[in-house]
């Protein structure tokens, strides 16, 4: 959908009451486009965590102006679903970033300085720190 206001409709339809009941929630889902004015802002809020951000932010529940009683993380996945067909992991969103030089760079921390902390790049292999090596002799593989 294109546009939050179509979201609320649609949320109209199914729980009844009126569209503002359920703008401020579909507009919170949204807020993102004002830094990213492409489908990415969605990596966001678009996912399950983003789904119960919502609820914690609006509450458990709203109450319409019927009267109905609407769980605020329904009204969560409908917008989500809408948007994507289904409600990805914030996980799902991450395995698609890729890793640049920039982001695994990293200042020491007051007291750490010689702690570093090796990132593996995509596709390597994770060698597990185990407290028995395997009786080849060999790193352990995770």
């Amino acid at each position: 959908m294109a546009h939050c206001y179509y979201h609320a409709l649609s949320s109209v339809r199914k729980w009844g009451g009126t569209v503002d009941d359920y703008l401020p929630l579909h507009q919170w889902f949204d807020q993102s486009k004002a830094i990213l004015a492409d489908p990415r802002h969605r990596a966001l809020r678009h996912h399950a965590e983003g789904i119960f951000m919502l609820e914690t932010l609006f509450g458990e529940t709203l109450v319409n102006a019927d009267g109905r009683v609407v769980p605020v993380r329904l009204v969560g996945e409908q917008h989500v679903r809408e948007d994507l067909g289904s409600i990805p992991s914030f996980a799902d969103w991450a395995r698609l970033i890729t890793p640049q030089t920039w982001m695994l760079r990293g200042n020491p921390l007051d007291g750490a300085e010689g702690v570093t902390i090796d990132m593996p790049l995509p596709g390597e292999a994770v060698l597990c720190m185990a407290v028995t090596k395997p009786a080849s002799g060999a790193p352990a593989l995770c």
